[in-house]
């Protein structure tokens, strides 16, 4: 996997996308599970459902820049489903399907914010609340995403302020 290595990151399969969030974000889950105190079997689903959801959604919300850095992290699958046959970051960005594509990755990492919060929900309430903010904050990412669409991918998303310390004041305090 020489894209892994910072090669060639251009429309990994889904398999070697998996490999990447688990080695990005699932990761660094597990230690912080473990430095939250949560012991749990739900907590052990915590960190790689929240990982996943995490970085999908940096994936969806970073396409301009990584396309800069010559990179593209959608899954060749979905591409291929939706006719993109070709890899050149900056080419499938201009391709008008491109907004289907996100959608259905959108719809992956929307089944493993679910899949975290269920998991969040069954812990200890005070040793998921970092978990719980972070998926808030970072779902209503999403959820700006999907309702902006990727005509424009380098057009910045931006949550604004009220409603991120909102999110940060609601699970903070629930855990939830």
């Amino acid at each position: 996997m020489a894209w892994m290595r910072g090669t060639d990151i251009r429309a990994p399969s889904f398999a070697e996308l998996d490999r990447y969030c688990e080695r990005m974000a699932v990761a660094i889950g597990r230690i912080s599970v473990r430095i939250f105190g949560e012991t749990s079997a739900a907590g052990q689903r915590v960190a790689p459902e929240l990982g996943r959801a995490l970085q999908l959604t940096y994936i969806l919300r970073d396409l301009a820049e990584d396309a800069r850095q010559y990179r593209l992290y959608l899954p060749r699958e979905l591409l291929l489903a939706h006719g993109i046959f070709a890899t050149t970051p900056s080419w499938v960005l201009a391709q008008p399907v491109l907004p289907e594509v996100c959608r259905d990755l959108a719809w992956i990492a929307e089944q493993h914010y679910a899949a975290a919060s269920d998991a969040i929900a069954a812990c200890h309430h005070g040793a998921m609340r970092p978990a719980a903010v972070m998926l808030a904050i970072n779902r209503a990412v999403l959820h700006e995403l999907l309702a902006r669409g990727w005509r424009q991918v380098d057009e910045p998303i931006r949550i604004p302020a009220w409603h991120t310390l909102a999110l940060v004041i609601r699970h903070g305090l629930t855990g939830r």
